[in-house]
């Protein structure tokens, strides 16, 4: 009865939220209003954290499910948007559609909550689009200036397509089984109804649906492109809703249970990783480095969903989303640094980085070898202990502190990973898991990735390496509609402000 009144609680609070942003759109409200705006972010997020944390086992209420998950969902986005506000208090001051600005990502962010808070399939497939329509929106509120319409465009009309892929799924699905609880739609006795050939589309459908928001490869071009909205707006996107594809995964994972569906997720992915990864390296534009970053992250949230660990790709949204929000709003304090104060050269770190990396990796892996994907993230372990001890033993002094230190938070970050986990246990689905050959396979193509790059760096004056950098330097480059070297949009300021004296 307790989480009952928690939900209740979180609904009534959500329900203030948006009147609060709805206060926004009349003129005679003072600006001085958009403190209590921003502070009222905070009720829904503690009504979840009181239901997170009593959380024995699902709560429905009506066509609404509240479960870890959601509980989750609904606190780290009420944390995500408090913090992203109060920032753009000052950093969105004096724009024209200021308060325009605030009603919208309340809008976005929030509207994300009630996605995965809804129970009903029908209210999925109504849900799943209003977080991107208020991206949207969010773009294209610059109307004076042409790239951000032409990017907006864009975005609406892939967006379109992921929200009609999620809802012929959702109606499809309910319509077939008879059943529009999602719960139960998803029962092993319910999706027995369905034929081979039926169950094939709608995991086609699932993986456009996650892989667009997700900007992986071959829809990329629309995050790349991004780079055109305010930081406020950027640090939603990428914090909260490029990493709505793996949730959506999670939550019809019983449905997503073919072998073909998971290594053609895969595939995407991986392809999406190198392409993510090589833009970050190539380009010096800091937002386009951090688009790039998010693309190879959201690839690796997805391998997780492919090897079946959607808990795993649930933390690691979560948390990416946290790391990467703040790293969006400090890009106006990011300042070059000509070369490394006390550094030194050194060319022995290597061999001594490999064994600690390796018996790091093997460690981690051989603490819960049956865990899906922990193999992957044994690799992925090793590699970044590896480059740790190569950065680290460039100091003269505190080489050993330091390491110490990143390990110290190595441990840390597992424990915090392994009690997310435990809390989310309860509510995740059983899910499919691919033969254990597919994730030696894919561990394998990431090792055989690696030591290709490797091979590349080591030959830059090349051919094959300049045609791959400018290859990656084209494919983080925004269109000519995408861009604009000197913005028209202020000669028009600059006109009607004349205008007006």
């Amino acid at each position: 009865m307790g989480n009952e009144w928690f939900a209740w609680g979180w609904l009534a609070a959500i329900a203030v939220v948006f009147l609060s942003a709805i206060v926004w759109l009349f003129p005679r409200v003072s600006e001085r209003y958009v403190h209590v705006h921003v502070w009222l972010l905070l009720l829904p997020g503690t009504a979840a954290l009181f239901g997170w944390i009593g959380a024995g086992g699902a709560v429905d209420i009506g066509p609404w499910r509240f479960d870890a998950t959601s509980w989750l969902s609904a606190v780290y986005i009420s944390l995500l948007s408090w913090a992203i506000q109060r920032f753009a208090v000052r950093y969105l001051h004096g724009d024209r559609r200021y308060r325009l600005y605030f009603s919208l990502l309340t809008w976005t962010s929030f509207a994300a909550s009630l996605t995965w808070a809804a129970g009903d399939l029908r209210l999925i497939a109504v849900c799943w689009g209003l977080p991107l329509v208020g991206l949207v929106a969010l773009t294209a509120l610059k109307k004076e200036w042409e790239p951000a319409q032409f990017v907006a465009w864009q975005m609406g009309m892939l967006f379109l397509a992921s929200w009609i892929a999620v809802a012929l799924t959702a109606v499809w699905l309910g319509a077939r089984v008879g059943e529009w609880t999602l719960v139960s739609a998803l029962s092993a006795e319910r999706l027995a109804r369905l034929a081979l050939w039926e169950r094939a589309v709608m995991s086609g459908l699932l993986m456009l649906a996650a892989v667009i928001p997700a900007g992986q490869w071959p829809f990329h071009r629309w995050l790349m492109e991004s780079a055109v909205t305010p930081t406020p707006v950027s640090a939603v996107m990428h914090a909260g809703l490029v990493n709505a594809g793996g949730l959506l995964l999670w939550r019809f994972s019983p449905l997503f249970n073919e072998t073909w569906a998971h290594v053609a997720l895969f595939l995407i992915a991986f392809a999406s990783i190198l392409i993510g990864t090589g833009v970050s390296f190539v380009h010096v534009d800091y937002k386009r480095q951090l688009v790039g970053s998010t693309m190879a992250q959201m690839g690796v949230m997805l391998v997780q969903c492919a090897l079946g660990a959607y808990g795993a790709a649930v933390v690691h949204l979560v948390l990416h989303g946290l790391f990467k929000a703040t790293l969006f709003l400090q890009s106006g304090s990011v300042v070059p640094r000509v070369g490394r104060a006390g550094l030194r050269k050194t060319g022995s770190s290597w061999p001594g980085g490999i064994i600690l990396g390796v018996l790091f990796g093997w460690g981690f892996w051989q603490a819960a070898p049956h865990e899906p994907a922990r193999l992957l993230s044994a690799l992925l372990l090793a590699a970044s202990a590896t480059v740790a001890w190569g950065r680290l033993t460039d100091f003269r002094e505190g080489r050993w502190l330091g390491f110490a230190v990143v390990v110290a938070l190595a441990l840390a970050s597992e424990t915090v990973r392994n009690q997310f986990m435990a809390l989310l246990h309860n509510g995740m689905p059983s899910a499919f898991l691919p033969p254990a050959s597919f994730e030696w396979l894919v561990c394998a193509l990431f090792v055989a990735a690696a030591l290709v790059a490797v091979w590349i760096a080591n030959r830059r004056s090349s051919m094959l390496a300049i045609q791959l950098y400018m290859w990656l330097v084209h494919l983080g480059e925004p269109r000519p509609a995408a861009t604009e070297a000197h913005p028209r949009y202020l000669a028009s300021y600059l006109k009607e402000g004349m205008a007006h004296e």
